[in-house]
């Protein structure tokens, strides 16, 4: 079976206030780049509770980008740009409402299935404030929204390009403020 080129996943709850960020962003990208987002080569997800079933999403991709909320001590609504490499390293501090959260199930693919997974997967995070059920966004966070979602196809135009040049992908992780 072939690969999708390209899948992004949108990851968040969205009765759990700005966990519901990552769903947001990639609904927005959707309306605000249509063309992008309905490239054939392109698969877009939304998913509330992937846990480790995220694993079975990325096997089916050569590349991937996986919006979330997190909580890693930032300024609320901060958006984040996470390289696979870094994504261990940024999970041991960060929260994740999914139960897994996603570093720690990319770090189990890792090890299960390490030949199955797309090399190339960036996060695009956002900082979260409020996780309580039945809030809804902060302010902070819709503020956000506009700046993640440009990041966002900045992120696939990058990606579906094949092997992208590292230095190019390298420039675009990071934070925005």
């Amino acid at each position: 079976m072939p690969k999708t080129k390209l899948l992004v996943i949108g990851l968040g709850q969205d009765l759990r206030g700005d966990d519901a960020a990552g769903l947001e962003v990639v609904k927005r990208w959707q309306a605000e780049y249509p063309e992008t987002a309905g490239d054939p080569e392109l698969v877009v997800e939304l998913s509330p509770l992937p846990g480790l079933s995220l694993l079975s999403f990325l096997e089916c991709a050569e590349a991937a980008i996986l919006v979330d909320a997190v909580q890693s001590g930032a300024r609320v609504g901060t958006v984040h740009v996470l390289q696979r490499e870094d994504l261990a390293a940024f999970g041991t501090d960060a929260r994740s409402a999914h139960g897994w959260g996603v570093a720690e199930t990319l770090a189990l693919g890792e090890e299960l299935y390490a030949d199955k997974l797309p090399k190339r997967i960036r996060l695009l995070a956002i900082e979260a404030g409020g996780l309580e059920l039945g809030s809804q966004l902060s302010v902070e966070v819709q503020a956000a929204l506009p700046a993640a979602a440009q990041k966002l196809q900045e992120l696939v135009l990058l990606l579906r390009q094949p092997e992208a040049g590292n230095e190019a992908e390298t420039q675009q992780a990071g934070v925005l403020n």
